[in-house]
C-alpha cells in the first residue's frame, strides 16, 4: 500500500509565487509514495486560489479571513489527517523553500530515523538572506536549542514533514506563528527531530506573513506559555513509515528547469 503524502502550504496573497511552487513539487519518486497537495488559504485576496488549483493543487482549504501563520499551519497539519494522510509535509509557499528537495526531507521517515524533519536553510546555503532576519534566526533558533537542551541550526525553517502521529500530536497555542511552539512541543513530547540541508532563495514576490516588531511581541510569550504547559510523553512507532529505499539517483528528485 502507498503512503499518502500531503504537501500543504499556508498562503495569504501568493498569486505570483504559488503556481511555481505547485509545479516544483515532486509527485513520482517512489513507487510506494503518492503526493497530494493542499493549499491552505488564510483570507487570501488576491488570485492565489485560482493560480494554485491552475497549477494542480488536489485541495483548497479557506478562510474567510487572515486568520494568521499559525492558525493556518494547524488547519494544514488537521486537515491533512482528515483527507488520510500519512505524512504530511509544511511548505511556505513563497518560493523560498526548495519544493524539489522533499524526497531528501522524507528520507529520514522512510529510514526510521525521525519522526519530525525540518529543512534547515543554515545547514544549506543561506545566500540574500538579510542581516536582520538572519541575526533573528540565529538568536530565536538559539533560544530554542537552550529550552530544549538539544542542539537546533534552523528553528524558523518554513519547511517541515511530520510523521503521522506528529501531525496528531503537535500542537501550535497560537495563531501568529507555529515555528518555535511547535518544536518545543513535539520534542517536548518524545518526537525525533532532524535536520536536512536545503538550499534557500531569497523571496522576489510578494510580502512575507511575518513583521518582526509583532513577531518578537507575539512569539517570546507564545515559548514561554509552551514551555510551562505539561505535557505527556508520547509512545512512538519508530518505523510507522519505513519502506525500502531504491536508488539515489530515482529517489532524490532534481529541480525542473
Amino acid at each position: 500500500m502507498k503512503q499518502h503524502v500531503i504537501v500543504f502550504l499556508p498562503a495569504h496573497n501568493e498569486e505570483n509565487a504559488i503556481g511555481e511552487v505547485i509545479k516544483q513539487i515532486p509527485r513520482d519518486f517512489h513507487s510506494s509514495v503518492h503526493v497530494s497537495v493542499l493549499v491552505i488559504d488564510d483570507g487570501s485576496t488576491d488570485r492565489t486560489v485560482e493560480v494554485a488549483k491552475n497549477a494542480g493543487a488536489d485541495y483548497i482549504f479557506s478562510f474567510d479571513t487572515n486568520q494568521g501563520l499559525g492558525a493556518a499551519v494547524r488547519k494544514g497539519l488537521s486537515y491533512s489527517l482528515e483527507l488520510g494522510a500519512d505524512i504530511g509535509v509544511m511548505l511556505d509557499a513563497d518560493n523560498e523553500y526548495p519544493a524539489w528537495q522533499l524526497p531528501e526531507l522524507l528520507e529520514p521517515l522512510f529510514r526510521g530515523e525521525a519522526d519530525y524533519v525540518m529543512g534547515s536553510r543554515f545547514k544549506g546555503t543561506i545566500d540574500g538572506m538579510r542581516l536582520h532576519r538572519r541575526l533573528g534566526n540565529y538568536c530565536f533558533t538559539f533560544l530554542q536549542s537552550l529550552l530544549l537542551q538539544k542542539w537546533i541550526y534552523d528553528g524558523q525553517s518554513g519547511m517541515r514533514v511530520f510523521s503521522k502521529q506528529a501531525m496528531d500530536h503537535g500542537e501550535i497555542i497560537h495563531d501568529y506563528n507555529y515555528a518555535q511552539v511547535l518544536t518545543l512541543n513535539l520534542v517536548r513530547k518524545g518526537f525525533r527531530v532532524k535536520e536536512v540541508p536545503i538550499t534557500y532563495q531569497v523571496r522576489s514576490t510578494g510580502e512575507s506573513y511575518i513583521k518582526f516588531k509583532a513577531y518578537v511581541t507575539s512569539v517570546l510569550p507564545a515559548i514561554l506559555k509552551e514551555m510551562m504547559r505539561p505535557v505527556k510523553k508520547v509512545t512512538i512507532e519508530d518505523d510507522a513509515h519505513v519502506i525500502a529505499r531504491i536508488s539515489t539517483p530515482a529517489f532524490v528528485a532534481e529541480k525542473s528547469q
